[in-house]
């Protein structure tokens, strides 16, 4: 399938790469990227063999530098509602795949471009990445959950002190605050980036899922609550075909050959 602003291939069996493709305007987000980002999600989320999702920019210069200015200056305060929820509606699918999502950013990720990044699973920044929610300079707030994932990410405070001042948070910071996993060099962002997926891919997909739903939704219950999810996703792993071929092949001493099912 072509798209107009996005690129999208499988380099390996089950991993998806996707690359935001408007480097002329660093990759700004518009009404039709949010479409065709849509679109892909859902391709992924339909595809069994799918495992993992890694999403880049093009070029070394942004990952997303934010929302497209020159469309958003006109928009009404029921059209800017609008673009909102659909911003949302995106962000939501893209959390709510069965597969990890793991962002990989260069360059600048900002406004809408972080809230996408946050949004991934997990984020690879490489050495020059550069962070923040710039909108208040616009005389805007963050529109596509970005004061809801940087607070629950860094904390309630920081995430209060970045949005408020739009200052710009560099890889290292990034990483020392808990916002990306971890920095590589810039020639090496896409490389590690696949061989951590991988690594997923060679796990068995459905306890993937499963793991991935409980820490997601855990995280919004209390501990007992939370647990008791857990144990429910604990034993719904043992009616699978992936448990007994895991277990099987742990006792033969052989690698597992997963099946998803």
């Amino acid at each position: 399938m072509s798209y107009q602003n996005l690129l999208l291939e499988q380099p390996e069996p089950g991993i998806y790469l996707l690359t935001i493709n408007r480097p002329q305007v660093l990759n700004a987000l518009n009404a039709a990227m949010l479409n065709e980002l849509a679109e892909v999600v859902a391709l992924v989320a339909a595809d069994a063999a799918a495992r993992v999702l890694l999403i880049t920019g093009a070029g070394d210069k942004a990952f997303v530098a934010g929302g497209d200015i020159s469309e958003m200056q006109s928009l009404t305060a029921d059209q800017a509602r609008a673009f909102s929820e659909k911003g949302m509606r995106f962000m939501h699918a893209l959390e709510a795949l069965p597969v990890p999502v793991i962002a990989l950013v260069q360059g600048y990720a900002l406004g809408g471009g972080c809230e996408l990044a946050m949004a991934c699973d997990w984020i690879i920044a490489s050495e020059r990445a550069v962070f923040g929610q710039p909108e208040v300079n616009l005389g805007i707030p963050p529109g596509f959950g970005g004061t809801q994932r940087l607070a629950r990410l860094v904390g309630r405070a920081r995430a209060l002190e970045l949005v408020t001042t739009a200052r710009q948070v560099k890889a290292e910071e990034a990483l020392a605050i808990g916002l990306v996993t971890q920095v590589v060099p810039a020639a090496e962002l896409r490389e590690r980036g696949l061989a951590v997926a991988r690594t997923i891919a060679a796990k068995g997909p459905v306890a993937v899922g499963l793991a991935k739903q409980a820490v997601q939704r855990g995280q919004d219950l209390d501990l007992v609550n939370a647990c008791a999810y857990e144990t429910a996703a604990f034993a719904l792993a043992f009616s699978t075909e992936d448990q007994r071929e895991g277990m099987h092949a742990f006792l033969e001493k052989r690698v597992a050959k997963f099946s998803g099912k």
